[in-house]
C-alpha cells in the first residue's frame, strides 16, 4: 500500500505556468514607461552652460580651501621639524614627566586597590 502524499502528489493535475501567465491577462504596470522617460521635460542647451559654469565655480572653491588646508600643514609640519631638530634638550624633560606621572599613576592605583578591598570588606583597619 501506498503512502497518502504519493497518493496525493499521483491525484494532482500539472499546471502550465506559460499558460497560467497568459490567462491571468497583461502585467500590471509598476512605473514609468519607456515612453514616459522619451517624453520628459529636458533642460536647454543654455541651461546646461550655466549648470556646468556653476559647478566649475563650486572646484574653484574647493580647490582653494585645500590649497590653504595643504599651507597650513606644511606650516605644522616646519613647527614639528623645528621641535625634532631642537629636541635633545627638552627630551629629557619629557623624561622626567613621565617619571612623575607614573610615581602618580601608581599612587593612584594602590589607593584605588586598597579602597576596592575595604568596600568588599576584605581590608579591616584594626584601631
Amino acid at each position: 500500500m501506498k503512502k497518502q502524499k504519493d497518493r496525493f502528489w499521483y491525484h494532482r493535475a500539472y499546471m502550465n505556468p506559460i499558460a497560467m501567465a497568459r490567462a491571468r491577462g497583461p502585467a500590471q504596470n509598476s512605473g514609468p514607461t519607456i515612453q514616459d522617460y522619451l517624453n520628459r521635460p529636458r533642460p536647454t542647451w543654455e541651461e546646461v552652460k550655466e549648470q556646468l559654469e556653476k559647478k566649475k565655480k563650486g572646484s574653484r572653491a574647493l580647490a582653494e580651501f585645500e590649497e590653504k588646508m595643504n599651507e597650513n600643514w606644511r606650516k605644522e609640519l616646519e613647527k614639528h621639524r623645528e621641535k625634532l631638530l631642537s629636541g635633545n634638550e627638552s627630551s629629557s624633560k619629557k623624561k622626567e614627566k613621565k617619571k612623575k606621572e607614573k610615581k602618580k599613576s601608581n599612587r593612584v592605583s594602590k589607593i584605588f586597590s586598597l579602597l576596592c578591598l575595604f568596600a568588599l570588606g576584605l581590608f579591616v583597619v584594626v584601631i
